[in-house]
């Protein structure tokens, strides 16, 4: 059992109990972490909710727009200030309207939008809310942080491979990647981690509301040697990096898709 008694995370990302960032969140408070969860004003009840109902202590939670550098910096300087420094941050936050991810709505008649007409101001919106809110929160965090802490992202697979569904979405998670790859350089003169899991098809809220995700879950099911994964799996993997377990490892993405991005092909069996 990881004892994180007395650690202190920040998780940014919670929806609702679907969320991959939810199931972190137990994990670290299951360890012994006080945790603090963000929220934006459309999931400030479900947020606040959660962490009542799970034991959570709501006083360490925050209102904080990833765009807003000062919002960032209110939340994780009052965590600081009431918790103490910050060891352990989750960046799980993610957003890509329609235009974006060119996916078309379930029941839809409509096509999906096309890759080549993404609209550069949705794309950048994109961006800045799903990679570049990365670079600013550690640059928030960073006199904040205690030493040897560890940053973790969520990121995807299509940064690698084409899933039609995903389009500008993937741009952003392939960014996403190689910021983290340079935030775990640049962190070296302070023993800061930072790392990124790379979950399989977890079918959050968000994912369900677009077209094709469920023939996408039946492929990966038959596909990934080990099949389909969950949210709390991905969480599993997460507690590795929010331990001293993980004390060396940095700059690394953490395939957890039970073997799918090992496979070219579906075997039968």
């Amino acid at each position: 059992m990881i004892n994180n008694k007395d650690k202190v995370a920040v998780i940014f990302g919670v929806r609702n109990d679907s969320s991959i960032a939810y199931q972190v969140a137990l994990k670290l408070h299951e360890s012994g972490c006080k945790v603090a969860l963000s929220y934006v004003e459309d999931t400030k009840d479900e947020v606040l909710a959660l962490m009542e109902s799970s034991g959570m202590d709501n006083r360490l939670s925050g209102p904080a727009d990833v765009r807003d550098e000062s919002a960032i910096s209110y939340l994780l300087t009052s965590i600081y200030n009431t918790a103490g420094p910050i060891d352990y941050i989750l960046h799980g936050v993610a957003f890509g309207n329609q235009q974006v991810m060119c996916y078309s709505l379930p029941g839809s008649d409509e096509p999906a939008p096309e890759y080549i007409d993404i609209p550069f101001e949705d794309l950048t919106d994109s961006f800045d809310i799903s990679a570049y809110s990365l670079l600013r929160i550690c640059r928030v965090a960073e006199p904040l942080l205690s030493p040897n802490a560890s940053i973790l992202t969520l990121t995807y697979n299509a940064s690698q491979r084409v899933f039609p569904n995903y389009a500008g979405m993937a741009v952003n998670k392939a960014a996403l990647e190689n910021i983290m790859l340079y935030l775990a350089s640049y962190f070296r003169k302070s023993g800061v981690r930072v790392n990124a899991v790379s979950a399989g098809l977890v079918m959050t809220t968000s994912a369900g509301g677009v077209s094709g995700v469920r023939k996408l879950r039946k492929i990966g099911k038959v596909t990934a040697p080990l099949g389909n994964v969950s949210a709390s799996d991905v969480a599993d993997t997460a507690l590795y990096y929010f331990s001293g377990l993980s004390q060396k490892v940095t700059g690394n993405i953490h395939y957890v898709d039970g073997g799918f991005n090992i496979m070219g092909l579906a075997i039968d069996e």
